[in-house]
């Protein structure tokens, strides 16, 4: 492993495969969220913003429901 940046609190390293490895001060892996702020601090890493999750009108989900209750009645009275 390659030492891409170092500090007292912690080393980071430059894995064979491309990917970063964050060592702290007492030999110890730093994972998780600490170790996604070292590595954006370092410009290591880009990170995406999460999407806005997409809400459908109450109308058309009404309207879909009552065309999937008309769908169903239909099937039933053919089914008779």
């Amino acid at each position: 492993m390659k030492v891409v940046a170092s500090t007292d609190e912690y080393t980071v390293y430059q894995r064979r495969d491309g990917r970063h490895a964050v060592q702290g001060a007492n030999k110890r892996p730093i994972n998780g969220d600490d170790k996604v702020k070292i590595l954006l601090q370092h410009k290591l890493i880009d990170v995406a913003a999460p999407k806005a999750p997409e809400t459908a009108p109450v109308e058309t989900a009404q309207a879909d429901t009552a065309e999937g209750q008309e769908q169903t009645e239909e099937k039933e009275e053919k089914a008779e």
